[in-house]
């Protein structure tokens, strides 16, 4: 899958990786960039078409199928972060909103587009999704949400071609990650690493120094494994009675 003359759709374009993501795919050739933010967004490339899009909100996303009228690759970036303690259930709540639901909503209403084109689905989650931060509690419990629901799209979507790649990046200097005083990796850093795993097949994609030294532990580990073994269950013939 190569970006050059693709069409590709970003959530959470207007800031951090989402924004890298969209000037990336612009310098890598992309034929369309669609940017989807929740706040109007003006972009100087012709490229790009701006979407209004809360990937909480079931109309907007409706809304931005009809406005699409190819896709190659569905990249979701939209995320949220926020300090927590689990005392309030309502914080737990909206970061499986738009971490979880906000990414299986956006799967589910663009699959049709991405099986016409046998394309790829982009889920940038974090290496919190495998090791919760505790200082942010809710936002890993949603992350390993969406690592698990991503597996299964994977294994569920394969037999109609689309591809289903999990992005696992480490700290990365962007407003989510401001209060974290720890080495960071730069937005535009991890977008070139994040296509260039598009591009490679990776399954898993881990974008900077901090979370590539998990790679190979985790590509060549019994978690991996297991996930390929019970992926095959979905093509499986049924037991006879």
């Amino acid at each position: 899958m190569t970006i050059k003359d693709r069409a590709v759709l970003v959530t959470g374009a207007n800031r951090g990786i989402g924004q890298a993501l969209v000037a990336e795919a612009l310098r890598r050739g992309a034929k369309r960039v669609y940017a989807g933010t929740r706040g109007p967004l003006v972009h100087s490339d012709p490229r790009v078409t701006a979407l209004t899009l809360d990937v909480t909100n079931a109309a907007q996303i409706q809304a931005a199928v009809e406005r699409v009228e190819s896709l190659d690759i569905l990249i979701n970036n939209a995320g949220l972060a926020l300090y927590d303690d689990l005392t309030d259930r309502a914080a737990i709540e909206a970061h499986l909103a738009v971490n979880l639901f906000g990414t299986l909503g956006m799967s589910q209403a663009f699959v049709p587009l991405l099986t016409r084109s046998r394309g790829a689905i982009v889920n940038v989650l974090s290496v919190a999704a495998l090791a919760a931060l505790p200082i942010i509690p809710a936002y890993s419990i949603s992350k390993a949400a969406a690592f698990s629901l991503s597996q299964s799209l994977r294994a569920l979507l394969a037999g109609r071609g689309v591809s289903v790649q999990i992005v696992l990046p480490g700290p990365t200097d962007t407003e989510m990650s401001r209060g974290l005083d720890v080495p960071k990796a730069s937005p535009a850093s991890v977008a070139r690493a994040i296509f260039d795993g598009v591009e490679n097949g990776d399954e898993e994609i881990f974008p900077d120094p901090m979370s590539a030294t998990m790679a190979e532990s985790w590509r060549n580990g019994a978690a991996k494994a297991m996930e390929r073994q019970n992926a095959a269950l979905v093509q499986a013939e049924p037991i006879a009675s």
